[in-house]
This record gives structure tokens, C-alpha cells and sequence, in this order.
């Protein structure tokens, strides 16, 4: 392997302590555990019902509905508490399904798994979309990917970054290029070494090519043992692919190697010879990996739309045949691409485990899951020396993974984009053939928000198909590493839900009109899926800026709401490896992501009125501090501030609950800011907002001069008779 360091590598001020990388099993629930976790939703749904009945009738008992100011701010108080109960509700009742799913859970084992590819000779096509990645990364990525198991494997790096003069853009399209030949020439020799060995077995005799095959494994097992100690590990991404991508893998292949030599000793002929050659023959599907590369953006003919959606649906609508391609410089391309079982997306800065394909493609094989259309196991964080702030949002990463393992239970499963194994005749159902511009566009995924692959797993629900969370840990992605960068990947997610919420309204109505309706606790799951960061961003300002907190409205009951699930998410936070005083963390970190997220809310709405779709905003990777925005660091400090002044004010009117949970939700946020952001990125952010405000730029200036100083007849001539604005 290539061990060039292409880019220089994120650097951070300040480590927090290291949380050791989790297996791919989760651990296995109690009884006990199941039981509490039912137990939490009844009492919270019972608090909340408790909380509103006193309300209602200690306000109905006196004067307070006769103001109607009062009451209106009653109402939204009670709403806000409804919907905020209501999400809460929902995490517990996702736990509910999930923990029962992973202890039931049971791997399935290796021999079934070659058996099945033995007998079934599945094509698997997988795609890596890449547009302006640090190309460590997307190497990373690709290797992963091409060590994946499957009896015919062909990898494409779909690389989206446009064609330009610009030597820094040239020079890392051609790094990005040069990975596909890297690993095409580094597989060639254990390559070579399995293919030999499967052929050796097919004639010798069975204790003969028992030890071939055991010493092609050994072979194998050194050369990714050898990639592994090669690879640098300057940072926790680096280290994850060497240990948990090529160490896993040497350790499989070494342990299996282990096992023949032990089996032989005991018994020459314990191994059958059609298990021997079955092996042999795993050996090639795990080197066998085609590796291409290709550029839509070098293409006029082909669809230029700058989305990852439109990178992947080009690519497949050349499935299946034989296509002549013009260049920008007008040569022809012949661009053969042969059919496909199945497809595998990735995102390029995330990885699979060696095991993820061969498990989940066996998987769809089996009974039951005739009519699963998509099959994924949504992404965990990587582990590692990271900020404060990478650590945290990690962890709302792997309890959204736990959330996806409940959202399965009670199939309601939403398709999470950064890797999926799907059908490829669920994408033929899927597809349809537009006119843009006059040309035919074929559209697989469709890409009218920034969140296509929450979008398309209504499309799926809609054509009868079925989605499904494996229940293990086998693919991990990025987590940004400082507020800023997590701000655009925050916002980006928090765009697009509501737009999405009146397509699963409709499905659901066809659905039940078809006679096969939506389950009620699926559809509650989806519903808050879609659109609880609106409400509860909506509803966490209300509870902390908005309404006068007195008395009547907070109580202990109130409080008590609330603590099922912050319980439960704290024995989460440790089952995933975790402390469990890191809910303290998490609540402080939605704190400071409430204005990201009512920005991203906003966003939609605005979307609906005006048809026009939000530009996608790639997470920023360029090795520095991504400056997060005046208004983002100054909205925490007026939630702070207006804590505050509700706590001092509670004090004087002796509304002791009220005061302390203002003054809990002011200690958090401010402890946030210091922690997660610092208090020197903060200074620095809100200087650089009030120089942007107040500064006018020169350029735009110069700019607008010399567009007044064009003759009237250029204009004429370039941009035809303007006609005068009257009125």
C-alpha cells in the first residue's frame, strides 16, 4: 500500500480521555433491562398525563382562564410540554423494540454464510461518491470497501469534482484517481496466491488441500497484517482503519488459518473436501474486487446536477448496458457496465468492517426478507484521542444507531444514507425518467431536499418494499471535530423533515386505502423521525425563554416528566461505552445546536413556500477550526442570559422548581460554551461576525462601477433590450 501522507491531518488543542472502540456486537440485553425499559415509557406517559389533568384543573379552579393572555400562554406552555413528552416518548418507545431485537439477536454462522455463496452467485456493484474529500479519506473508504466479501464484487469511485484549471483541485483529483490503481496493485499478489489456491483444491486430496488453503489463508492473514503495521496512525481515523478494517481482517483470516492447521492435527479427514474448497473459494471473494473509477463531470451528455443523489442515479441508469461517451475534449468512451443484484453505497469519509457485506447480503437471502428493499447498519462513531465536543456529538451518533435498532423493531426503519446494501429490482421500481433542460434524467433517489435518503425511505415504504437495521456495528463515519463544522452537518440534517412529513401523510393514506395500513406505533416513529427537531427545538425555547414560568406551570410532577428519559439515555451512553454522566454533556450540546437547528426548521419552511431547494452544504474537511457564525455563538448566550433572568425572577416569587431548573439550564449552557467551543473560538467568532457586519467590501464596488460603466450597446448586444422598470 501507498502509506504518502496526502493531506495534513486535523490537530486539537485539547484531548479528552480515549473510549475504547466497541465490538461489532452490542452487548446483549437483560431481562431486567427489557422489562425497565418498558417500564420508563408507562411512567413517563403517566406523569405526562398526571402533569396535565393537575394543571388543568388547578387553572380551571381559578381566575386564570378569564385572562386571555394568561391562557394563550397556558396553552403554548402545554403544547410545548406535549410535544417535547411526545419525542421523549418516542426514544423510550424505540429502546422498547430495540433492546428485545438485540438480544434475540444471534450472528449467523460462517459456514451458512459461504454455503449460501456458494449456491447463490450474487453481483454486487458498489458505489463511493466522493466530491471534494481529503483523498486520505476517501482512500480509506475504498479500501474498505474492496475487501468486502461477495462472489462478484466491481467497486466505483463516483468522483464528482468538476474539471478545472486550478493546480490544487487538479493535484487532488489526480491523488484521488491513483487510489484505484493503488489497490488494484496491491491485491494482485494475494490475489494470485488465493486463485492458486482454489484451483490446488479442486484436484489434490482432501488432507492435501486442507493445508494448501490453510497456508493461502496464513499468506493472506501476513499481507494485511504487514498493510496494517505500515498504515500511519497519527489520528484516530488512521488508527481504526488499521486496526478495526486491516487488523480485523488479518485476524480472521489468520484465525481460520489457526483452525485448519488444528483440525488436521486432530483428524486428517474431519474437513470435508467440499468445505475445504468452499473456503478456498472465500478467499478469492474477499480479494476478488474490481476497482474503477468514474467522472459523470467529464461527460457533457450525462446530468451535472450538483447532488450526491445525481452522482449515484447517473451511474445507475448505465447499469446494464453498453454506453459511448463523449468527453469534454470529444473523445469516445465506451462505459460497459454489466448488470447487478445488488448495491452498496458509501459515503467517502465513512468505512465498513470486512464482515459488513457478507452478513448482510446473507441476510436478504433468507426467508422473510423477500421483500426487504434495503438493509443497512446505521453508522457509528469512530473512537479515538478527539475534542470534547467530536466525543459528545459521537455519542448522539451511537444512540441514534440504538434509536435505528428500535425504529426496525416496529418497522419504521428510515434509510441513513452513509451506507446501504439495496436490491437492484427495488431500484428498478424506484426509477423514473424526467426532463430537464431537454434531456432524459433518470432518477433512482430523489433529490428535492438535502436529506434524499430520508426522502427515498418513503418511496421504498410507498412501492410496498421494506427497510431494515442489521442489528450490529459494521460501518463507522466521521464526526466533526469542532463547533463549526458541526454546525453545517447539523443544519443540513435538520433541513428537509417537514418537507418530507406530507409525502408519508400521503403514503400512508394509499396505504391504508390499499388495505395495508401503517401500523399506529410505526407511524407515531416516523411522524417524530420527520419532524421532532422542529418541535422540540420549538418547544425548548418556549420552555426557556418565552412563557412566564410561575407556579401553576412548573412543578415536581413537571420535572419528574422528564427524568424516565434522561435516565435511560444515561444507561445507554454507558451500554454504548460511554459515562453516564455524559447526559449532563448531551443536554448542554442540544443546547448550543438549538439556534443550528430552528435555522435548519426555517430552512424547510422557507423551502415550501418558495419551491426553491436548499443548496447542500458538504461538512468542511480542510484540516482547520471551521468558524461557526456570530449569530450561533451569540444565540447559546442569550439562552444562558434569559435563564438566568427567569431564575432570579422565580426566586422572587418563590418558585423554587422553576428557579433551579432556570439555573441548571444556564449552568449547562455556559459550561457548554466554555467546554465544547472555548472560550477563545467564541471571542474570535463574534469579532469576525462584527467585522463582516460592518465591513463593504471593496471588490463588490469596483464590481458594481464597472457594470455602470458598460457602453449601452455592449449591453444591448450581449444582453438584448432591457425594458425600463416604471412605477
Amino acid at each position: 500500500m501507498s502509506r504518502a501522507r496526502t493531506t495534513p491531518r486535523r490537530r486539537h488543542p485539547r484531548s479528552v480521555p480515549v473510549d475504547p472502540t466497541p465490538g461489532a456486537l452490542h452487548p446483549r440485553p437483560t431481562a431486567a433491562g427489557i422489562a425497565r425499559s418498558r417500564v420508563a415509557l408507562v411512567i413517563c406517559v403517566a406523569l405526562w398525563l398526571l402533569y396535565m389533568t393537575t394543571v388543568v384543573v388547578t387553572l380551571s379552579r381559578g381566575a386564570a382562564l378569564v385572562d386571555v393572555w394568561h391562557l394563550l400562554g397556558t396553552a403554548l406552555f402545554l403544547i410545548s410540554v406535549t410535544m417535547l413528552t411526545f419525542s421523549a416518548g418516542m426514544y423510550l418507545l424505540a429502546r422498547v423494540g430495540a433492546l428485545p431485537r438485540l438480544a434475540a439477536h444471534r450472528r449467523a454462522r460462517r459456514a451458512d454464510i459461504d454455503e449460501g455463496f456458494d449456491h447463490d452467485d450474487v453481483r454486487v456493484l458498489a458505489l463511493l461518491p466522493s466530491y471534494g474529500e481529503d483523498p486520505a479519506y476517501v482512500r480509506m473508504a475504498l479500501w474498505s470497501v474492496a475487501l468486502q466479501e461477495a462472489p462478484h464484487l466491481r467497486v466505483v469511485l463516483l468522483l464528482d469534482d468538476p474539471p478545472g484549471d486550478d493546480p490544487a483541485l487538479r493535484d487532488r483529483v489526480a491523488r484521488t484517481r491513483a487510489i484505484a490503481d493503488e489497490i488494484r496493485l496491491e491485491l494482485a499478489a494475494p490475489r494470485e496466491c488465493a486463485q492458486d489456491a482454489v484451483t490446488r483444491a479442486r484436484t489434490l486430496p482432501a488432507p492435501e488441500a486442507r493445508r494448501v488453503v490453510a497456508e493461502a489463508y496464513a499468506t493472506v492473514a501476513r499481507w494485511a497484517r504487514e498493510c496494517a503495521t505500515a498504515e500511519p496512525r497519527d489520528g484516530h481515523v488512521e488508527t481504526f482503519f488499521a486496526e478495526q478494517v486491516l487488523g480485523s481482517l488479518a485476524d480472521d483470516l489468520g484465525s481460520v488459518a489457526d483452525a485448519l492447521g488444528e483440525a488436521g492435527d486432530v483428524d486428517e479427514e474431519i474437513l470435508s473436501s467440499t468445505r475445504v474448497q468452499s473456503l478456498a473459494r472465500r478467499l478469492t471473494r474477499i480479494l476478488g474486487a474490481e476497482i474503477e473509477v468514474f467522472e459523470r463531470k467529464r461527460f457533457p451528455s450525462l446530468s451535472h446536477e450538483p447532488t450526491k443523489a445525481a452522482n449515484l442515479n447517473v451511474y445507475l441508469a448505465l447499469v446494464g448496458g453498453v454506453h459511448h461517451l463523449r468527453d469534454l475534449d470529444g473523445i469516445e468512451h465506451v462505459v460497459d457496465v454489466p448488470v447487478c443484484d445488488a448495491v452498496i453505497t458509501l459515503d467517502a469519509d465513512s468505512m465498513l468492517l470486512p464482515e459488513y457485506a457478507a452478513r448482510l447480503l446473507h441476510a436478504l437471502q433468507q426467508p422473510g426478507y423477500e421483500r426487504v428493499g434495503v438493509i443497512q447498519t446505521p453508522y457509528s462513531a469512530y473512537r479515538g484521542r478527539r475534542s470534547a465536543i467530536e466525543r459528545l456529538a459521537g455519542a448522539t451518533t451511537d444512540l441514534q444507531h440504538l434509536v435505528h435498532q428500535g425504529l426496525t423493531a416496529f418497522d419504521a426503519t428510515f434509510w441513513v444514507g452513509a451506507n446501504a446494501v439495496i436490491r437492484w429490482s427495488l431500484l428498478e421500481d424506484l426509477g423514473t425518467v424526467e426532463t430537464v433542460d431537454g434531456r432524459e434524467v433518470v432518477r433512482f433517489i430523489r433529490g428535492r431536499t438535502v436529506i434524499e435518503d430520508t426522502e427515498a425511505s418513503i418511496d421504498v415504504i410507498g412501492h410496498g418494499w421494506r427497510l431494515v437495521n442489521y442489528p450490529e456495528r459494521l460501518s463507522y463515519s466521521a464526526t466533526p471535530p469542532d463547533f463549526g463544522t458541526l454546525v453545517v452537518q447539523r443544519r443540513r440534517w435538520a433541513n428537509g423533515g417537514l418537507l418530507v412529513l406530507p409525502a408519508l401523510w400521503r403514503t400512508a393514506a394509499a396505504r391504508r386505502a390499499a388495505g395495508h395500513p401503517l401500523r399506529t406505533a410505526e407511524m407515531l416513529l416516523r411522524t417524530n423521525y420527520l419532524g421532532s427537531i422542529a418541535w422540540v427545538t420549538a418547544g425548548l425555547l418556549v420552555l426557556l425563554t418565552v412563557v412566564p414560568l410561575n407556579g401553576e406551570l412548573v412543578s415536581i410532577v413537571l420535572i419528574l416528566i422528564a427524568l424516565p428519559y434522561f435516565v435511560e439515555m444515561a444507561h445507554d451512553l454507558r451500554m454504548l461505552g460511554y459515562r453516564r454522566r455524559d447526559i449532563l454533556g448531551v443536554y448542554g450540546l442540544n443546547l448550543l445546536l438549538l439556534a443550528v437547528n430552528l435555522a435548519g426548521t426555517i430552512g424547510s419552511i422557507a423551502q415550501a413556500f418558495t419551491g426553491h431547494r436548499v443548496a447542500f452544504a458538504r461538512t468542511p474537511k480542510e484540516g482547520r477550526r471551521t468558524p461557526a457564525g456570530a449569530l450561533l455563538i451569540l444565540a447559546p448566550l442569550v439562552v444562558a442570559a434569559a435563564s438566568i433572568i427567569v431564575a432570579v425572577r422565580s426566586v422572587g416569587e418563590g418558585s423554587w422548581i422553576a428557579a433551579a431548573f432556570a439555573a441548571f439550564t444556564a449552568v449547562c449552557v455556559v459550561g457548554a460554551m466554555v467546554r465544547l467551543v472555548g472560550v477563545r473560538n467564541s471571542i474570535a467568532d463574534l469579532w469576525n461576525g462584527w467585522l463582516e457586519w460592518i465591513w463593504v467590501p471593496v471588490r463588490a464596488r469596483a464590481s458594481a462601477t464597472q457594470e455602470d460603466s458598460v457602453p449601452a450597446w455592449r449591453r444591448v448586444l450581449d444582453d438584448g433590450l432591457i425594458e425600463p422598470v416604471t412605477g
